[in-house]
């Protein structure tokens, strides 16, 4: 289990002040942060980050990748226990690996910097993130030239005028309609309000407009060039959707692993966050992706999948114990957001379930 720190202890140890610390997490420059109420804990093994405002782009080594959006329930913090939970044969017989909710993706490009698959294939129901994937993908170069405007008209402003900047950019997001045309600015604007709006959140309202309010970031890395750049050349391969995930069906055969990160369902009313697009996820869907995974296992596909654990709440609630009934069911901890109390918020268990 990841032991954490606080960011005045992490202060202290990389001698730097708290504020920074903040930045930095803020930035997603320290992996597998969390928040925990409004603060940011730390691993307590995380390494000092290189400083990004004399050195912006040494966040890879050796060509490896990782998100290039934070995202809300991403897998950063889970990667060890993902990682250690993968089946025999990564790479030699499993040849083929499926996201169809890819979300952030921390598990996508953790198994690309380790392995070479024949075939990869990721969807997610936001078409806005695959036109993100997509972009990075065909034209990165154009994408980078963007997103280093949008960069230096941002660290040009006071925090007000950054505030006012912000907003002016959120609403070309919303006005322009996605297209060939528009997909390259929508990408680069996706990337810059995920990078400098409240807490790096992407929630959309009932009409499908982004509506979350501005951040207070002094310096975001809002063209992370090396990481864009090493993400291009990982999805040259990659087969890219954006629709229903029984669309993966076409994909998949023995040598697939298949790995499902759907919406999690909700733990408490509090929490019922319709966060990524405005369409809901719920028990019915819930019940639904469990047959589809069940009819893949059939199939001899490897299937591995995530979903928040009802026992956190409630212990007589066996919703998904009933549903993947016969497969092997693990409890792990994350750190996440349960309760609007503070005293009710830390570590909590989720479920991992796979049929291998």
């Amino acid at each position: 289990m990841i032991q954490y720190m606080s960011a005045r202890e992490a202060a202290e140890k990389w001698n730097i002040s708290q504020r920074r610390v903040s930045i930095l997490c803020s930035e997603c420059r320290i992996p597998d942060v969390a928040m925990l109420g409004n603060m940011w804990i730390i691993p307590r093994n995380a390494e000092k980050p290189v400083d990004a405002r004399m050195k912006r782009n040494a966040v890879t080594e050796k060509g490896n990748t990782h998100p290039f959006v934070k995202w809300a329930g991403g897998k950063g913090q889970l990667l060890d226990v993902l990682k250690a939970n993968l089946p025999n044969g990564m790479g030699t017989t499993i040849t083929k690996y499926a996201e169809p909710f890819v979300g952030g993706g921390a598990l996508l490009f953790a198994l690309l910097n380790e392995y070479s698959f024949d075939e990869v294939y990721i969807n997610d129901n936001n078409k806005e993130l695959i036109n993100v994937f997509a972009t990075i993908k065909d034209n990165c170069e154009r994408l980078l030239n963007e997103l280093q405007t949008l960069q230096d008209n941002y660290e040009k402003l006071d925090l007000d005028e950054q505030q006012s900047f912000y907003y002016t950019q959120r609403d070309k997001f919303n006005e322009f309609v996605l297209n060939e045309e528009t997909s390259i600015i929508k990408a680069a604007l996706f990337i810059f309000l995920n990078k400098t709006c409240f807490n790096g959140l992407y929630r959309v309202n009932k009409s499908g407009k982004f509506n979350v309010p501005a951040g207070k970031y002094k310096n975001p890395l809002i063209c992370d060039r090396e990481n864009l750049m090493n993400i291009s050349k990982r999805l040259r391969n990659v087969i890219m959707r954006s629709c229903d995930y029984h669309d993966v069906e076409s994909f998949v055969d023995e040598n697939t692993l298949v790995y499902f990160d759907p919406p999690y369902r909700p733990l408490n009313v509090t929490s019922a966050f319709t966060s990524y697009t405005e369409n809901q996820f719920n028990d019915n869907d819930q019940i639904e992706l469990a047959k589809f995974y069940k009819q893949l296992s059939d199939k001899g596909v490897k299937v591995l999948l995530s979903n928040s654990d009802p026992h956190n709440v409630n212990y007589e609630d066996n919703f998904f114990d009933d549903l993947y009934a016969g497969f092997d069911i693990q409890r792990i901890t994350a750190v996440r957001m349960i309760n609007s109390k503070s005293d009710k918020r830390g570590n909590v268990t989720e479920l991992l379930i796979k049929n291998y």
